[in-house]
């Protein structure tokens, strides 16, 4: 029916040819319906056509980019209106063509509904904030939006947010990808099982329609591409294209969101081959189809890609010098390009074409390169769509939409395959690109998506050759950037390196190729073709070579290098990312037996790269000298992989072992770096800058180190378990450069080394054989044990937080290796390890974190220095670790010295590597450690107690680790002739330690005092190699017929390395190679030698006890314990672990040595028989002389110190003496006519900068140093208990009405309204809102002395975050940070009691004062010093403050504002000091405000100026309060003048301030009782007024009966109810009670009262005003408050004010009203009161009600109370609009105390240069705000003009901050940290705790 209904809509149209212009609004849905109808039919050939003749029209790709040309078809097609108008008309025709007649949004919900699809597949970009869960991902990439990860379980999982850095997509539904337990709610469901088949007429016309639409879009790509000229894409003209384009890439990506239906219609259309071939073979008629297709085949040629049918190979235009070389190796075209692009590099280095040449001729023997590289064949819109978006370089838009498809398993694989097919046009378009970060960053966006998937991963392997491409695109990458390898033979070097220099490694432009190798190693069945690969691996080893020995470092010798380059940091990250990790990669799948074939083929094509390098860089034996790179991949490689083959896969190492020679080859250079860095540390390498420590500290940090150091260490490890140990030992020694030290004589020549180095490079050598023979990370240690052993040696460093521990201890790389940080493993252990400290406060207000700490039995049985030397990167951690330790053995009285490091027993070694313990077991060694020993004993220069550590410590090891079987007769079974060539008879350390050395003979210099003194009797050592004694061994020992030994460790590492090389050349044993020694004597240098022969007569044993005796300080100090306790040898209780000191080290080893064998037990025996202390020839050596001087010269350096400090005391003393005398008399005479009372002693002051003490004088006042800020803290009182919450949704906002700003701004205004402005500024007080607040930090300076001080601050450069043109400072004692100075008014101490004399005036003499007093004029004071500071300091506190917060007259500038404010600034400074009291006084004392509290002095201040405004004694409010006024009605008679403020509407606090200020200061304490009895009267009636308003009818009238029952009594003035019946009837003469019975019962709250709660009632309206006024008592007269509890605070206070008489009897319930002392009759006054308040509610009733009842119980101050999880702030705020600018923020932040939000640095909501924090600062806290900043979960505190990050409260699971997120693991709040910072904001020291601010130029 419905296609009949189309058909005749589409009856009458005309045949298609002539389709009318769309100009002539040709309804285009009869259009699509009539197509649809007709394509409906079975034989649809017809409508088939007409459609595509439409869509030819109304697509036509000629418009929009050549406009131009054909102006006249674009205006017949599109209507006129220019290009973009055509296209939007044609997108509408797409919608209704696709719709089929019906509507666009209709046809989009009925597609929608049948979308099949499981997957969420969302796709995000750059900054997307999504999730990644470790328990649920099966790819360690595997990631999920939001939306799904909360609607998924994922608690108790191993969990974190991110932010991504290139995009990705939501992998929920994705079983490939993670497990379905993690999958949402939304689609676990899902299968297609219940989704009905998608009806076929729906998508009908999508399947016609889409092919052309797509072809069109291509052929705008097509036109917009114009080749650049000079290869750089002129990205101008790119981006115009893709601007042009994006409504129609919109579309697409609207499409792909409509669900799986439309998706598979659009791969269907995307992969149909056929529909390619018609739509672009550019064969057809259509001159512009023709013309597109030419633009395409050019820009493919362009690219350096052929087209094959085109037989046209591209490379042939213009051959410049570099590619033609490469043409002529048959080398395909696309070498060529690259070659162009680099020649100019090419040509500059000379001979590198050769080298070129050579390199590459390797590589193309790789046939399948060619088409690797340089054939693309497009068969589909996808493949070329995919070519234009490479081309086009990414773009956003296209990426998006390419990836939406996803979801579609079909296009899934297309698109890879695609993907993987451009794989190498990809690299070259990268390698040219600008934005290589951008499109990097893009290309991994995709390329994550498609090799995460195993599945895919190995399908794509297999059908298109992926790792064969990968390889070679990499190959490729990096042959553009070698350079030749200066490492040895410079001259002859064939090998090639990259050259750290380049953009593409410094940029890190190979990331993505790398990323997406290492991503595809991790599928097992990929990495297993990889391995089983032969040809893929001797490529792979080719490009591992690249960057064996990158960045060589020659050492400086003459000057500092002119440039330090930084190359360093690009070269270490390429080994990792390129080398290290495809390393880890490929290990973690040789995990068991089965895969022993592949060790076996990396291992035999490592060696064999290896081999060839060694040929290349023509290696022989000797390292070139005064050279080291850090890079050798190559060694690092067969390494891991040696590693892996024992530990997991059982194989036999020696089968994988080379032989000897090449051991001896490999080791060189790791040993070399281990040189190297002992080099660097001792400051050798300073000449060549800080890079060099730079790379030595990379090397070992726990990102590199179990890719650097340990396989090099470890491969050292096995070289010295198969070579023989005298070459190794030799050769450690020699590569450290400290041969010639080892010589038993007290002086040698170094020809290698000066001697300042010397010391430190023995300890080198010494720490790095101890290392060598100790570490067992590779030899035998398990996961967890090395996992253990990691983590104590970083916690024992330092206390760690769990995020530094999870980064500092190293795991494979690799994230699917077996220890994931955060796996159980790492939990279990760190508990097992370690406590944790949660996060406290330090006084310094500095935040701690949560830490962890070691526990005791980790200190007592764990710590392993060897560990901790190891993995420092920086030196001074091995001596915290040490320190620690030693603190931990005294406190827990273990060991009170100061301890040695511990000698701890190791994991025993896996049997293959047995061998290297042979190493302690040498000649070679135990020469070393004899000499060294006996030096040590003798005090040769050059020694130290960290040598004799290690010489202590590898004796021990030898006797733990030595040969089981040693029978005691061994040593005489062995004949004389075994001493003839050696010092030792045999190798066993057990025995060798016995044997007595007689004689030693050696080479000294002829300035030695062995040779002066006689040449046959000297006492002293051996020589250990200088090249001259080992050219005649034989000989010497011939003469001495073994008497005297001599040796050279140089001479045997020659004659084994010889054995080695020549095997069959037996004559060439004792040749020395002349080649290299020659490199080493420095010509001219070699100093004159002469022989001489020392007598030595000591064994090890014998130099042992004596060292004892040498430490201890006391001879005879060892007794063989086993003498006392033969228990000790039989059962040996020798713990694993043991503490102590070198004295304990020598007894543990002797008593082993003993152990071992009972020669040894016997021999230390004879030894301790006959001993007598050594004497050494009593010279002071150097090195004590040193130690001696200093000592001398510190204890002279002490008594100088006295000396001085005593003159300097005695100077000062005199100088105030003379100081004073010459005051003394001036200050005196003027003295004497002013004061007739008697003298009294002044306050004294000391300056804190000339150190002087005096007192404040008019011409040399001295001041506080004072800090003055605006503050709103106290308009942000609330007066309910319900703490406010920070909005966490729309429906939840705060509404400031309710705080105490609001209420009094609208108060004044109120009365404004009504009353005379003038009496109304004396009503209240403003100052609630950017009221100021003065501080001190009690400091007092004279303020001549601070101009100075600010002079010389703003002379001084470099300025400490703070602005001194603002006037501010740090005082320049505490460094508080201060902005003025108040002046001291000078005054007495003593005054304070005289005016406190109680007088026995009435009350009425004292109010007449008052007034008497009040009404003197205040004349300002003449111009002294003191007043001039006063004026600057009153200037200062007004400015501290916005205008806005001091002008509330309605006449601007009145002198009443002036008046206002300045009584307003006390009442701020008083109620702010009771807010942090807590806002009562029940605590008494002078609390800590007290104590530094500057408000006597600011009264004085204020005093002084108020007395300048004298206020008309007609309007003087006192005359209100204690004179009866009789002519009450002229008053009310002038109308038309606006009435003053009733009194009883007045806020008697500002009443009290007002008179206070307005007395002559000093005040006397009389009349400030006075003042505050008369006020307390209007308070107490204000109250009664209050309750009679706030009570029903019934109650009034019951009160006015009693009350009016009791009047005649004798109390009544004083009795509540009388007053209150008497408030009552007088002010029901007016209209205040009336109306009643309308609106206003409801917001009366019907209360029962009480007497009881109306006592209460009037105590709580009167306590603000009591607690004021004790404050400002306490402070202006000195006296101390009384403590008490909270219910008789009212009665404690009232009594010390003087209100309550002092015989009142306390047993009786306290009644408030017996404190009321009337100065006149008071129902008399009261009707006086009451009468002013019924003239004004006769005509305003309602507002006259709200005036009287005054909230006066305000509630303390709070920020806003935050959830218990940021989760929740962060999701509601992150994405929140800004109701400003309504764009979502980049930096959002939300004000913690008022809860608004705002943009940080938001260039949106600037508004006259200030940007929105800055702006919402000063008008919500009038200067001070305080934001979170919710992509940081860090505040941010604005103070003024300054700023500065304050923490966070927001803490995780372990106590640490996540400043910006970037863990993203949950925070919890920390509702201490909150407490702290509501603290400070309450007591405003946020300028006071924290230090690090700096301008915020109002950008924030």
């Amino acid at each position: 029916m419905a296609a009949a209904a189309a058909a005749a809509v589409g009856g009458p149209q005309p045949p298609q040819a002539e389709v009318p212009a769309p100009g002539l609004a040709l309804d285009k849905a009869a259009t699509a319906a009539h197509l649809k109808a007709a394509l409906s039919r079975p034989d649809n050939r017809a409508g088939a056509e007409e459609l595509q003749a439409l869509l030819e029209r109304v697509l036509s790709a000629e418009r929009p980019l050549a406009a131009a040309a054909d102006g006249e078809e674009a205006a017949a097609a599109g209507g006129g209106g220019g290009p973009g108008a055509a296209e939007e008309e044609a997108l509408e025709w797409c919608k209704c063509l696709l719709a089929g007649g019906g509507g666009y949004d209709e046809f989009c919900a009925a597609v929608r509904a049948y979308d099949p699809a499981a997957l969420c597949g969302l796709v995000w970009t750059a900054n997307f904030v999504a999730y990644r869960c470790r328990t649920c991902g099966i790819s360690p990439c595997m990631s999920l939006c939001a939306e799904c990860f909360h609607q998924g379980d994922h608690t108790g999982h191993d969990f974190n947010m991110f932010r991504s850095q290139a995009g990705g997509a939501c992998d929920c539904g994705d079983s490939n990808v993670m497990r379905e337990s993690g999958f949402c709610k939304r689609h676990q469901i899902k299968s297609s099982s219940n989704i009905p088949c998608v009806p076929k007429d729906l998508l009908m016309m999508s399947e016609f329609v889409l092919p052309r639409f797509i072809f069109c879009l291509i052929q705008y790509l097509r036109e917009g591409y114009n080749e650049p000229a000079a290869d750089v894409p002129s990205e101008k003209d790119l981006n115009k294209v893709l601007q042009l384009l994006e409504p129609q890439i919109s579309f697409l990506e609207d499409l792909t969101k409509m669900g799986g239906a439309m998706r598979s219609v659009l791969t269907q259309v995307l992969t149909n081959q056929q529909n390619y071939k018609d739509l672009t073979s550019g064969l057809g008629e259509n001159a512009c189809a023709r013309k597109s297709h030419e633009k395409y085949l050019i820009a493919l040629k362009s690219s350096g890609l052929t087209y094959p049918e085109d037989k046209l190979v591209y490379g042939i235009q213009e051959p410049s010098a570099g590619a033609s070389t490469l043409a002529v190796q048959g080398f395909a075209s696309a070498a060529g390009t690259l070659g162009q692009l680099d020649s100019s590099d090419e040509e500059d280095q000379d001979g590198s074409q050769g080298l070129g040449k050579r390199k590459r001729v390797k590589l193309s023997s790789n046939t399948k390169d060619q088409s690797i590289m340089d054939v693309l064949k497009h068969k589909s819109f996808l493949e070329e769509l995919l070519f234009w978006t490479i081309k086009y370089e990414f773009p956003q838009k296209m990426v998006t939409f390419l990836l939406n498809m996803l979801p579609d398993q079909e296009y899934k694989v297309a698109f890879t395959k695609t993907f993987v097919q451009h794989y190498a046009f990809i690299m070259k378009t990268l390698k040219k690109s600008h934005e290589s970060d951008t499109m990097s960053n893009r290309i991994v966006h995709i390329s994550v998506q498609l090799f995460s998937n195993e599945e895919l991963a190995r399908q794509v392997t297999e059908e298109c050759q992926l790792l064969d491409i990968m390889v070679t695109v990499l190959l490729y990458m990096m042959e553009s950037c070698l350079i030749k390898s200066e490492l040895q033979d410079e001259e002859n070097s064939l090998h090639v390196v990259v050259n750290c220099g380049e953009a593409l490694l410094k940029n890190n432009t190979y990331w993505p190729l790398v990323s997406d190798f290492i991503n595809i190693l991790s599928h097992q069945s990929v990495a297993k073709r990889f391995l089983e690969d032969h040809g893929l691996l001797v490529t792979w080893m080719n490009f591992v070579s690249f960057f064996q020995g990158m960045n060589l470092n020659k050492r400086e010798l003459n000057e500092h290098v002119e440039f330090e380059s930084q190359t360093y940091y690009a070269a270490f990250a390429a080994e990792l990312e390129a080398c290290a990790q495809p390393m880890w990669g490929l290990l973690s799948h040789c995990k068991v037996r089965e895969t022993q074939e592949y060790t076996r083929n990396v291992v035999r094509y490592c060696l064999e790269a290896l081999q060839d390098w060694f040929d290349a860089i023509n290696f022989v034996d000797e390292p070139a000298p005064n050279q080291v790179t850090f890079h050798l991949p190559l060694h690092r490689y067969y390494a891991m992989f040696l590693s892996k083959a024992v530990k997991c896969q059982e194989l036999d190492l020696d089968s994988v072992l080379p032989d000897q020679e090449m051991l001896m080859k490999l080791m060189i250079h790791p040993l070399q770096i281990q040189a190297s860095l002992a080099e660097i540390h001792s400051n050798m390498w300073v000449r060549n800058g800080l890079q060099i420590k730079g790379q030595a500290m990379t090397y070992v940090q726990s990102h590199f180190c179990n890719s650097m150091i340990d396989p090099d260490i470890y491969l050292l490890q096995v070289c010295a378990s198969r070579l023989d140990p005298d070459y190794f030992i030799s050769s450690v020694f020699e590569r450290f450069k400290v041969v010639d030290l080892l010589t038993m004589a007290s002086q040698h020549q170094n020809t290698v080394l000066d001697a300042e180095h010397e010391r430190s490079m023995l300890e080198g050598a010494l720490t790095f054989l101890v290392i060598l023979l100790s570490l067992r990370l590779h030899l035998g240690m398990s996961d967890d044990e090395i996992l253990r052993a990691e983590m104590v040696a970083q916690l024992c460093m330092n206390d760690r937080t769990h995020s530094s521990l999870l980064d500092l201890i190293p795991e494979n790389p690799n994230p699917k290796s077996g220890i994931i940080p955060g796996s159980y493993s790492f939990e279990s252990v760190l508990s097992a390890v370690a406590d944790f400290k949660a996060p406290v406060f330090e006084p310094g207000g500095s935040m701690q974190q949560g830490m962890y700490t070691p526990k005791a039995e980790v200190w007592d049985h764990e710590f392993d220095p060897v560990m901790v030397i190891l993995r420092t990167v920086y030196r001074r951690d091995v001596q915290s670790a040490m320190d620690r330790y030693t603190a931990f053995l005294k406190q827990s009285g273990k060991f009170p010295g100061n301890p040695w490091p511990p000698y701890k027993k190791r994991t025993p070694l896996h049997p293959s590597y047995k061998g290297l313990m042979r190493l302690l077991h040498c000649k070679t060694l135990h020469i070393v450690l004899f000499t060294l020993l006996y030096k040590i004993l003798m005090d040769h220069q050059n020694l130290s107690e960290h040598v004799l550590c290690m010489v202590l410590y590898l004796i021990e090891l030898g006797l733990e680790n030595s040969a089981e079987e040693e029978s005691d007769e061994e040593a005489s079974a062995c004949g004389p002739e075994r001493c003839h060539d050696s010092w030792f008879p045999g190798s066993n350390l057990v025995s060798n330690m016995r044997h007595f050395i007689n004689y030693v003979r050696v080479r000294v210099p002829e300035t030695a005092p062995e040779v002066k003194r006689d040449s046959l009797a000297s006492t002293s050592s051996d020589s250990l190699g200088s090249l001259q004694s080992s050219r005649r061994p034989k000989v010497l020992q011939r003469e001495n017929s073994g008497t005297a030994q001599v040796f050279s460790l140089v001479a045997e590492r020659r004659k084994k390395f010889q054995e080695i090389i020549n095997r069959s050349n037996s004559e060439a044993n004792q040749v020395v190679r002349p080649k290299t020694s020659s490199k080493w004597s420095a010509p001219g240098s070699a100093p004159q030698l002469t022989t001489a022969i020392l007598e030595i007569k000591e064994s090890i044993l014998s130099l042992l006890i004596k060292l004892h005796h040498k430490l201890s300080g006391k001879q005879n100090s060892y007794y063989p314990p086993w003498l006392d306790d033969i228990e000790i040898l039989i059962q040996p209780e020798i713990p694993k672990y043991s503490h102590g000191d070198g004295i304990t080290a020598v007894e543990r080893i002797l008593l082993k040595a003993a152990l071992q064998s009972r020669m040894n037990k016997r021999i230390i025996e004879e030894i301790c028989r006959k001993v007598t202390p050594p004497v050494p020839p009593k010279k002071i050596t150097a090195a004590e002389k040193k130690t001696l001087d200093k000592e001398e010269r510190r204890q002279k350096a002490r008594e100088r110190q006295q000396k001085l400090l005593a003159e300097f005391a005695s100077r000062q003393k005199s100088f105030m003496e003379t100081a004073m005398d010459v005051d003394s008399p001036e200050s005196d005479i003027p003295m004497e006519i002013t004061t007739a009372e008697p003298q009294v002693s002044e306050a004294v002051y000391d300056c804190v900068i000339c150190g002087q003490s005096g007192p404040s004088s008019e011409d040399r006042p001295t001041g506080l140093v004072v800090l003055l800020q605006a503050s709103s803290v106290l308009g942000q009182c609330r007066d309910n208990i319900e703490p406010k919450k920070l909005p966490i949704s729309e429906e939840e906002q705060i509404y400031p009405w309710d705080t105490c700003a609001a209420v009094h701004d609208v108060r004044l205004s109120l009365l404004q309204r009504y009353f005379k402005d003038s009496s109304c500024l004396l009503a209240v007080s403003i100052g609630w809102e950017g009221g100021v607040y003065v501080q001190t930090c009690g400091h007092t300076l004279h303020i001549d002395c601070h101009k100075s001080y600010m002079e010389s601050l703003r002379n001084d450069q470099v300025l400490q975050g703070f602005s001194v043109d603002k006037g501010e400072f740090t005082c320049p004692l505490c460094r508080q940070f201060a902005n003025s100075v108040l002046p001291c008014y000078p005054g007495s101490n003593v005054e304070n009691h005289l005016w406190q004399r109680p007088s026995n005036k009435s009350i009425q003499d004292l109010i007449k004062e008052v007034e008497e007093l009040q009404g003197r004029p205040g004349a300002f004071p003449s111009e002294t010093n003191l007043s001039k500071e006063m004026e600057s300091v009153m200037k200062d506190i007004k400015n501290t403050t916005q205008k806005k917060y001091r002008d509330y007259s309605k006449t601007p500038g009145s002198p009443d504002n002036d008046f206002l404010f300045m009584y307003s600034v006390a009442r701020t400074n008083l109620e702010l000091e009771l807010i942090h009291r807590g806002g009562n006084l029940c605590s008494g004392g002078a609390s800590t405000a007290g104590k530094r509290s500057c408000l006597n002095q600011l009264f004085h201040v204020l005093a002084l100026h108020m007395r300048l405004y004298s206020i008309d004694s007609e309007y003087n409010p006192w005359r209100k309060l204690t004179q009866l006024l009789e002519e009450m009605s002229s008053q009310l008679g002038n109308e038309e003048q606006q009435p003053e403020v009733p009194i009883l509407y007045h806020d008697v606090t500002s009443l009290l301030l007002i008179q206070i200020l307005m007395m002559p200061q000093p005040l006397h304490k009389d009349h400030f009782t006075c003042i505050v009895k008369v006020l307390f009267t209007l308070l107490y009636t204000q109250g009664l007024v209050a309750l009679s308003v706030k009570c029903n009818e019934e109650d009034r009238s019951a009160w006015k009966h009693t009350g009016a029952l009791k009047k005649n009594t004798c109390d009544a003035e004083k009795s509540y109810e009388v007053l209150l019946s008497f408030v009552i009837s007088e002010l029901s003469k007016g209209k205040l009670y009336h109306e009643e019975g309308t609106q206003e019962c409801a917001t009366i709250i019907p209360v029962a009262w009480s007497p009881e709660s109306m006592e209460k009632y009037l105590q709580d309206f009167c306590l603000p005003f009591l607690r004021i006024t004790s404050l400002l008592q306490h402070h202006l007269f000195g006296e101390d408050l009384p403590s008490c509890q909270e219910e008789e605070e009212f009665s404690v206070l009232s009594s010390c004010l003087g209100l309550l008489p002092t015989f009142y009897q306390t047993e009786h319930p306290f009644i408030s009203a017996s404190c009321l002392d009337w100065p006149v009759p008071a129902f008399d006054i009261i009707s006086q009161w009451c009468f002013e308040i019924n003239s004004f509610t006769e005509r305003h009733a309602e507002q006259g009600k709200a005036l009287l009842i005054q909230e006066s119980k305000w509630k303390l101050p709070h920020l806003l109370q935050l959830p218990e999880n940021y989760n929740t702030i962060f999701q509601y705020y992150h994405r929140k609009t800004c109701s400003v600018c309504t764009k979502v923020p980049k930096d959002p932040a939300v004000c913690l105390v008022c809860g608004t939000f705002v943009c940080l640095k938001g260039l949106c909501c600037k508004q006259q240069s200030y940007c929105e924090c800055v702006l919402h600062s000063q008008n919500c806290g009038a200067g001070t705000g305080i934001f979170l900043l919710i992509n940081a979960s860090v505040i941010i505190i604005i103070r003024g003009h300054r700023f500065c990050l304050w923490g966070s409260v927001y803490l995780d699971a372990h106590g640490e901050e996540d400043r910006d997120l970037r863990r993203g693991k949950p925070l919890y709040i920390c509702k201490e940290r909150y407490k702290v910072l509501e603290q400070q904001w309450i007591s405003h020291t946020f300028d006071h705790i924290n230090k690090r601010w700096g301008p915020h130029y109002n950008g924030l």
